[in-house]
């Protein structure tokens, strides 16, 4: 049983990578290559929010005297 499970979840795995990184007729970009792409943007959103939390906190800290 334990064999048999083991084979469907690497089917289940092989079958999402293959998905994900088979490249599109039309763009001919993967989901990968999207993902790549917008990193960047990503990555910049994150420290924004961070700035914002950092500040916010600082805020609530002078707030309850902390």
């Amino acid at each position: 049983m334990g064999l048999l499970k083991t084979a469907i979840l690497g089917a289940a795995v092989y079958a999402g990578f293959k998905y994900v990184t088979k490249k599109d007729p039309i763009t001919g970009k993967s989901i990968v290559d999207d993902i790549k792409d917008q990193a960047p943007e990503w990555m910049e959103k994150a420290k924004g929010y961070k700035r914002e939390f950092e500040t916010r906190a600082d805020y609530a800290k002078e707030d309850l005297g902390i």
